[in-house]
């Protein structure tokens, strides 16, 4: 009897996954019918989130972002430049999104995915304008020489709000960053100063005399939603993404100002009180991305 019973969950087991492959759409819209999804979430809630930095060893700073199974590994890594002739008492940052093989089935070897140069240019705009950075902070010698901060981002699962995870973890990589100590040289540029050479006396003082912490200003966020019909999904997965069209990401920083509200392509929204519905979630998400950051900075901190 237990045999039989076991068989036939089985038997069910297999069709509803096969009409799950089969029909997608109405796999899903069968769920929301109950204001539910299939990973049992509610619509308006986002997926486990954990951080860690420090993860890449090597990096000057680093951090490890997970949003369900959605994984990012942000790395920076400070160089010294001339500064422009623009801006002499500014450095400077560039911000670089990879998508390798390995995070999706999508991606093939060989061709870079179209939507990581999107996401390059939407996490350089989003930290620039939200003000989380003050340039001036990377200037060592006003004119002669700054600090040019390279962050590298590197996707390893992509399941979905992926521009979320990649924020994530770049806030979080600044927040983790340690600056180098450097010092004036005989010819009178800037170099890097080992920790074994900041034990013995230097000749010349050095420009910043310790490794310090990048001052930081409100700090974004950002959720991304599905609109589907009359439901607002938060923190789609791959799979939502790709069978409902009209996906809205809210950025806000820290103190909940609206930085910036991404909408690519999908149908017009006719009601603006959806827009608003967004928002709200974001700041809700906002208050859970910051609890998860503190955490880790906690945890960095006893360590």
């Amino acid at each position: 009897m237990a045999a039989a019973n076991g068989s036939s969950d089985l038997s069910s087991e297999m069709e509803v996954d096969a009409f799950r492959r089969l029909f997608p759409l109405r796999y899903h819209e069968h769920h929301l019918l109950k204001s539910v999804r299939p990973d049992a979430r509610k619509l308006g809630s986002a997926r486990d989130t954990t951080l860690a930095l420090g993860a890449v060893a090597s990096a000057d700073g680093s951090a490890l972002a997970k949003i369900g199974s959605t994984t990012m590994l942000a790395a920076i890594k400070m160089e010294v430049m001339t500064p422009t002739v623009e801006c002499p008492d500014e450095g400077s940052m560039a911000i670089e999104f990879h998508m390798p093989p390995i995070c999706s089935p999508l991606v093939r070897p060989g061709r870079p995915a179209e939507s990581a140069s999107v996401i390059s240019k939407q996490l350089s705009d989003t930290i620039l304008s939200s003000g989380m950075i003050d340039l001036k902070e990377l200037c060592l010698v006003g004119g002669k020489a700054a600090w040019m901060a390279y962050l590298d981002i590197y996707c390893l699962d992509a399941d979905g709000a992926l521009f979320d995870t990649a924020l994530l973890s770049a806030v979080a990589a600044f927040s983790h960053l340690n600056i180098p100590v450097v010092s004036l040289n005989d010819d009178g540029r800037i170099v890097l100063v080992s920790e074994d050479t900041v034990r013995l006396k230097l000749e010349k003082e050095p420009v910043n005399t310790e490794k310090r912490k990048l001052k930081m200003n409100s700090l974004p966020f950002s959720l991304t939603c599905i609109l589907h019909k009359n439901y607002i999904l938060a923190d789609p997965t791959a799979e939502e993404e790709s069978i409902m069209e009209t996906i809205v990401t809210v950025v806000l920083d820290s103190s909940y100002q609206l930085v910036s509200l991404n909408k690519p392509g999908g149908p017009v929204l006719s009601h603006t009180s959806v827009i608003q519905d967004c928002v709200a979630l974001a700041r809700r998400r906002v208050k859970e991305l910051q609890s998860v950051l503190n955490e880790a900075i906690s945890d960095m901190e006893v360590d």
